[in-house]
């Protein structure tokens, strides 16, 4: 039997740790699934952080400051981290970086500066070269140069995060007050697309591409948020149904070509896609690029370990017998983790055939925190909390064995339960 994913792991770190260091502690969670005794994490005080301390111990580490507290500010309160250990972000940006180089901390993620490049709307078009193709028609003007061509066209500001910085223009009168209070921002602007949005989470490894599951990409539905390009959740199940196997043939060659883009720039790690389908014609375009590891990535990752837990018929030792009996494949975060510390991957990952998770944003409308999350608790859903308060940021993720939604755009009996509790 060949050495696992995880004595692989373990063998790379030896007597040093690996630091994953984020505001929230659910973008961890992956690396709690493995047995990696020197696998450490520093976090915000919040509620599941302190419920994960009394499982895991001393791999968690709370900075309690009576605030939550962005990752490069954690990163530069804590004293902790030595220059033998290893450091993993979320996303990494200049100022961590920074922060890393003056305390000479070895951070794995690859560089900001390549992140940014591959993420924003305008230097991502020069970045793709060939691959522009897959894109839906687009240019790349200041907006006081766009002009209303009497047909609706998406417009994107340079940054952009979970579709917040997304329009849909409609109309002339529209377009003109963007053109008067922005006129020398620039932006991206493709043609408009009606139909539904496909995700996935992939890892460039070493020597080849790992594809990830797909699954359905829930957008704008109230009352989870007011935005109507707002990422708001995921589904599994649903593209089983839906997708054709030529539609899939096509996504995956998208997904490695852009993989062996990423690899020839030097990026190593999780990447993810967004691909829209056109419901007239059914071609696929690619809309959106994520350089850093995507937010559903560590419920996928669970949802996985469920799959290999339920096919071993014994739900009470788990990472035992997960890395023992099953070496040929892997959760997406422990593939992101073997490809930061450049280490061979030769397993695959893991398939899913189901299971969601909505996100319900921070918005004018307000809930009943507490009420809400024990009804939904009593209907069997998980439910993450988050002490965020900014617009549109994440206030709570419920997440599901079973999938929640019945068509595009369109919730099934599931996710009905969710949205009458939440309404």
């Amino acid at each position: 039997m060949s050495i696992n994913s995880t004595q692989k792991i373990n063998t790379k770190l030896g007597n040093n740790r690996l630091f994953y260091v984020c505001r929230d502690i659910e973008r961890t969670q992956g690396g709690l699934f493995l047995d990696i005794p020197n696998y450490c994490i520093i976090t915000n005080d919040s509620p599941l952080s302190l419920e994960l301390k009394k499982t895991h111990g001393e791999q968690i580490h709370i900075i309690n400051k009576g605030e939550t507290l962005d990752t490069w500010e954690l990163l530069k309160k804590t004293d902790l981290i030595t220059p033998d250990d290893y450091v993993v972000v979320f996303k990494n940006t200049p100022q961590i970086e920074r922060t890393c180089l003056t305390k000479k901390w070895t951070l794995l993620n690859p560089s900001a500066d390549l992140s940014n490049k591959i993420e924003e709307k305008i230097s991502q078009i020069e970045w793709l070269g060939e691959l522009k193709k897959y894109l839906p028609g687009y240019e790349a003007k200041e907006c006081k140069n766009i002009n209303w061509e009497e047909e609706k066209f998406i417009l994107q500001f340079n940054r952009s995060h979970t579709g917040s910085g997304t329009v849909l223009i409609k109309n002339k009168d529209q377009l003109e007050k963007i053109r008067e209070k922005f006129p020398n921002r620039p932006a991206r602007i493709a043609r408009y697309i009606k139909g539904p949005l496909f995700t996935n989470n992939n890892i460039v490894g070493k020597d080849k591409t790992l594809i990830g599951n797909i699954s359905y990409q829930i957008t704008g539905l109230r009352p989870f948020t007011d935005k109507q390009f707002a990422t708001i959740g995921n589904d599994w199940f649903f593209p089983h149904k839906y997708l054709n196997e030529d539609q899939i043939k096509k996504y995956n060659k998208i997904v490695l070509d852009i993989g062996k883009k990423l690899q020839e720039s030097g990026w190593k790690g999780l990447y993810g896609v967004d691909i829209v389908e056109d419901e007239e014609t059914k071609d696929l375009f690619l809309l959106e690029i994520n350089a850093r590891q995507p937010a559903s990535t560590t419920f996928e990752s669970e949802l996985q370990e469920n799959v290999i837990l339920s096919e071993t018929k014994d739900l009470k030792n788990t990472s035992k017998i997960l890395r023992s009996t099953q070496n040929d494949r892997l959760n997406t975060f422990e593939a992101h983790l073997m490809s930061l510390l450049d280490l061979d991957i030769v397993e695959e990952l893991t398939k899913i055939e189901n299971g969601s998770q909505i996100i319900f944003r921070n918005q004018i409308k307000k809930i009943k925190i507490k009420n809400t999350v024990n009804k939904l608790k009593e209907k069997d859903f998980s439910v993450i909390f988050y002490n965020n308060d900014k617009p549109n940021s994440d206030l709570l993720r419920i997440q599901s064995k079973n999938s929640v939604i019945k068509n595009h755009n369109l919730l099934n009996a599931n996710g009905e339960d969710i949205k009458n509790i939440i309404n």
